[in-house]
């Protein structure tokens, strides 16, 4: 797959409804999580392993941005990333994830597992049912509502 085949599914992957509901309430830009996705998914889509220079050219952006430009986006990812991973431990070394208040986020991870796992399978199916995509389509539709309802910070205040 060439360059134009990982922008379209980079395109693809920005522009999916959940991915734009997590992305937003995430603590990562835009320009961060596609450079992201360029540095984890590169490789596999080109098949072979990839300079940073090369990865900085299969941005979205119309403008070239130099090696150093994504070298910085990368590592702010990275940094965000790993902070958001040290945040989520800190929780559960503080006895937080006991709270009956993260109980509708858990539940939104344990709802996104299913929904990725029956897209999965509507993908590897050459035949696709029509009632397989109705089901796809209400768990994202679920989803959609359920994140956006998570997003505020009510939720986490006391009941």
């Amino acid at each position: 797959m060439g360059k134009e085949g990982v922008q379209k599914w980079l395109m693809r992957s920005i522009n999916d409804p959940l991915v734009k509901i997590l992305a937003k309430n995430s603590n990562l830009t835009k320009k961060q999580l596609e450079t992201l996705l360029i540095d984890f998914l590169a490789t596999s889509f080109t098949g072979k392993p990839l300079k940073n220079e090369e990865k900085a050219r299969l941005r979205l952006s119309k403008a070239e941005i130099s090696r150093g430009a994504f070298n910085r986006t990368l590592k702010q990812a990275r940094e965000n990333v790993i902070q958001s991973i040290y945040t989520i431990i800190l929780l559960g070394y503080l006895g937080m994830f006991d709270s009956a208040r993260l109980d509708p986020y858990l539940e939104a991870a344990s709802k996104l597992q299913h929904y990725v796992s029956a897209y999965r399978d509507v993908l590897s199916n050459d035949r696709l049912a029509e009632e397989q995509l109705r089901i796809v389509n209400m768990l994202r539709e679920e989803l959609e509502s359920s994140l956006e309802r998570l997003s505020g910070t009510r939720v986490l205040s006391e009941a």
